[in-house]
């Protein structure tokens, strides 16, 4: 019985990051400037992989197969939790670095904080 809703569950998991790969997707298509589409590619990254190594971590507990399946959830969980801490820095770089070398242009540009603290430069 719980076997089959930890398969389940991790499904719905995979399903879910499916979900926010396709959307990323259509967002690094129709998003209109560099910041915007980074935004993007950081979902598609966190939702986007995240949830679905997770889910399947979660769908190897509940198999009864593999003789391994603490060391397979162990191995994911772990690849999960640096693809959590370690894009949001990877994109905050990306964005900072191209802030600085102002090598994409944002027009109209409404508010710059970066810029008016002399960040920037």
């Amino acid at each position: 019985m719980i076997d089959e809703i930890l398969v389940m569950v991790g499904g719905a998991m995979v399903v879910v990051g499916v979900a926010c790969d396709l959307i990323a997707a259509i967002g690094m298509l129709r998003l209109p400037n560099f910041f915007v589409r980074l935004h993007a590619a950081t979902v598609g990254t966190i939702g986007g992989s995240f949830l679905p190594i997770l889910g399947t971590g979660i769908m190897v507990l509940g198999t009864d197969f593999l003789a391994y399946k603490w060391l397979f959830f162990g191995g994911l969980v772990t690849t999960a939790i640096l693809v959590l801490l370690v894009a949001p820095a990877g994109s905050h770089a990306l964005a900072r670095a191209a802030h600085r070398s102002k090598a994409a242009k944002v027009e109209p540009k409404l508010v710059d904080h970066l810029e008016e603290d002399g960040v920037g430069r």
